[in-house]
């Protein structure tokens, strides 16, 4: 089929506008890569585009420096990993449940609905975690964050749309009892909805630090994007007080200055490093992700 020339024309703009879109994405990730690869007084400098102009590794060997990172990572992958499994069988469970008639179904619709629009606070929040016993402990990571409703309808639509009641019915007649039904049926035929709901959990548990600030004193259960922002801070601090010391006309090292990743340099290495897992996790999942969302969210 021949194409005309006003669709040619479509192409070629279509073309430039797609290109441009790309490159307006993809520049602030590459800015950053360039300054958690540049030296740290150069980064200060500004004018930093998308390659270091003097190439470093001193970012990255400040963050590596603290042997409990490596703790603090073993502690985020597994949160990551149970919170994902955890939060997907509850969800949906309820998100099944949810799509048969039963007795209190608009009662208990209802009740879950109310804390999406309504919420204690922090402080009524801090003294629930303290009387269950979850303040230091790994749970607290896992159990406030397993139901969400607003994921519960997600998934209940993405079933009520995309499986017809007709294959569950027939299973039934077969002789299938409800677990069958699940495990069998419901649940091979959900992959869409649960690569969705599982990279949503998975980003939140993985970039979350508030939790740890907020709930856990004991270091050998910090997350590595808590130890990456006391890292940060502590640059800043550092910083802070060598700016102080100028203008106290104090005498500044300034080799050592110069040799001294900067916030802003080590911050673009931490965004580079948590960011890495996701970005090579995301392309496995993105086949899925479109087509869960979209069955999920629109209701035929």
């Amino acid at each position: 089929m021949k194409k005309s020339n006003s669709y040619k024309v479509f192409l070629f703009f279509n073309f430039i506008f797609m290109m441009f879109i790309v490159i307006v994405m993809l520049f602030p990730y590459l800015n950053i890569i360039a300054k958690s690869f540049n030296d740290g007084a150069d980064t200060m400098k500004g004018g930093l585009t998308v390659y270091p102009r003097i190439f470093t590794l001193e970012n990255f060997k400040t963050l590596m420096k603290d042997n409990s990172l490596i703790s603090a990572a073993e502690v985020s992958v597994l949160r990551v990993i149970t919170g994902v499994v955890l939060t997907l069988l509850v969800q949906f469970a309820a998100a099944y449940a949810l799509t048969k008639n039963f007795r209190g179904k608009s009662i208990a619709l209802t009740l879950y609905m109310i804390p999406m629009f309504v919420s204690a606070g922090q402080m009524p929040t801090y003294v629930l975690f303290s009387k269950m016993g979850l303040l230091n402990k790994f749970w607290v990571y896992i159990l406030p964050s397993l139901f969400s409703f607003y994921n519960v309808i997600i998934i209940r639509t993405f079933l009520q749309n995309t499986i017809p009641a007709s294959l569950e019915e027939s299973a039934i007649i077969d002789g299938a009892g409800e677990l069958t039904v699940f495990s069998k049926i419901i649940l091979p035929l959900s992959k869409p909805i649960l690569a969705t709901i599982a990279l949503w959990t998975m980003v939140m548990h993985w970039n979350d630090y508030t939790t740890t600030l907020l709930y856990i004193r004991k270091p050998g259960l910090y997350t590595l994007q808590y130890k990456m922002m006391e890292l940060v801070k502590e640059s800043e601090r550092l910083q802070s007080i060598i700016a102080a010391a100028r203008e106290n006309g104090e005498a500044v090292d300034e080799t050592l200055l110069n040799q001294m990743p900067t916030s802003e340099g080590i911050t673009a290495a931490q965004i580079v490093l948590t960011t890495l897992p996701i970005i090579c996790v995301y392309p496995f999942l993105q086949k899925y992700f479109v087509k869960g969302i979209m069955a999920g969210s629109i209701k035929g």
